[in-house]
C-alpha cells in the first residue's frame, strides 16, 4: 500500500485531528511541530502533517515531512499534494515558498528565500539588510540530495535537480539541472 493509499484510507481521521489541534492555535501547533521534529515512523509523519497543516499558509493532501527537517517562515509556505521532504532538509520560506504537486525533495537539501546585502559598509555584512525572493517549485519535480535552491528561483515542471547542485537562477521546464552554479545538463521528456 502506497503512502497515497494510506493517506486516503485515514483521511477522515486525520481531518478530525487537524480540526481538534486547530483549536489550540498557531503557537501551540508550531511548538508541537518542532517538538515532534524527530519522531520516527508513520506516527511522526502524521503528527508533523497535522501541525504543518495548522501553521503553514497552505498544505495539500499526502505531505510527508520526514524526521529532522527544519522549516521556518511557515506563514509564507504553500505545499501541494503528494509532496515528500526527506531528512535533514532546511526549508526557509520567509520570502515566500510554493511547492507544487508531486514533488520530492531528497535529504540534506536547502531552500532559502532570503539573502543578505552588503551595501552598508559601516556595519558587518551579517547585520546588513535582508532581501526576500520567493522560491517556486512547480509540479512533478525531483530535487536530488544536497541541493541548494536560492531566493528568487523557479524550478519549472517536470524537472530534475541533480544531487549537490546550487540553483541560483530559473530555467525552463523538462530539464535536468546540475552543477555549481546549476546549468542545464540535458532536456528530459
Amino acid at each position: 500500500m502506497t503512502g497515497r493509499d494510506q493517506f486516503k484510507k485515514y483521511k477522515s481521521l486525520i481531518k478530525i485531528l487537524i480540526n481538534i489541534f486547530k483549536i489550540f492555535g498557531n503557537p501551540i501547533n508550531l511548538f508541537l511541530l518542532k517538538f515532534f521534529r524527530n519522531t520516527n515512523g508513520k506516527l511522526g509523519i502524521v503528527l508533523r502533517y497535522i501541525f504543518l497543516k495548522n501553521t503553514a499558509k497552505k498544505v495539500g493532501d499526502n505531505v510527508s515531512i520526514q524526521p529532522n527537517v527544519f522549516i521556518f517562515g511557515l506563514h509564507n509556505i504553500e505545499i501541494g499534494n503528494n509532496v515528500s521532504i526527506h531528512p535533514m532538509c532546511y526549508i526557509e520560506g520567509e520570502g515566500g515558498l510554493t511547492i507544487g504537486d508531486n514533488v520530492s525533495i531528497a535529504h540534506s537539501s536547502t531552500l532559502i528565500s532570503t539573502n543578505h546585502t552588503w551595501a552598508d559598509k559601516k556595519i558587518p555584512i551579517k547585520y546588513n539588510k535582508e532581501t526576500h525572493g520567493a522560491i517556486i517549485i512547480d509540479e512533478d519535480v525531483w530535487i536530488g540530495c544536497g541541493v541548494r535552491i536560492l531566493s528568487g528561483v523557479r524550478i519549472f515542471s517536470r524537472s530534475v535537480v541533480a544531487a549537490g547542485a546550487v540553483v541560483n537562477k530559473s530555467f525552463k521546464e523538462n530539464v535536468l539541472l546540475g552543477g555549481i552554479p546549476a546549468k542545464v545538463i540535458k532536456e528530459i521528456n
